[in-house]
């Protein structure tokens, strides 16, 4: 689900337990050296906008950021909201699950809701 979209960017949520969205630039650039210098400014600040607004949302114990793009060759950067009781904490998501995750997290439409102001609001 696409929660943000721009000219060079869009913002997906990933399906998961915990708060994680995966920035993608619009064009299927392969490593973050080939996107130009301009977009690759205003990529880390979109992450900026959304590390902040879950730090402040969720109040989560970690923030995790990835960007492997092993799978699916292209720039993108997971964000994620990892809590003491996720079900993987303090694996990474893509690790083994270690417990049954009791989280009890606010509204997400509010979170998104958050985010789209605020990336509108630095354009």
């Amino acid at each position: 689900m696409i929660i943000y979209e721009d000219n060079d960017l869009f913002i997906e949520k990933e399906p998961s337990e915990i708060p994680w969205l995966k920035i993608f630039t619009k064009e299927p650039y392969k490593e973050l050296g080939d996107v130009p210098k301009d977009l690759r400014a205003r990529l880390w600040e979109v992450y900026d906008i959304i590390e902040f607004e879950m730090k402040s949302y969720y109040n989560p114990t970690k923030i995790n950021m990835a960007s492997f793009a092993n799978m699916l060759p292209r720039v993108h950067i997971h964000v994620m909201a990892r809590f003491k009781d996720d079900s993987h904490f303090p694996n990474p998501m893509w690790g083994e699950k270690l417990r049954e995750a009791k989280l009890n997290l606010p509204n997400e439409e509010e979170f998104y809701t958050r985010v789209v102001k605020s990336l509108n609001f630095n354009k």
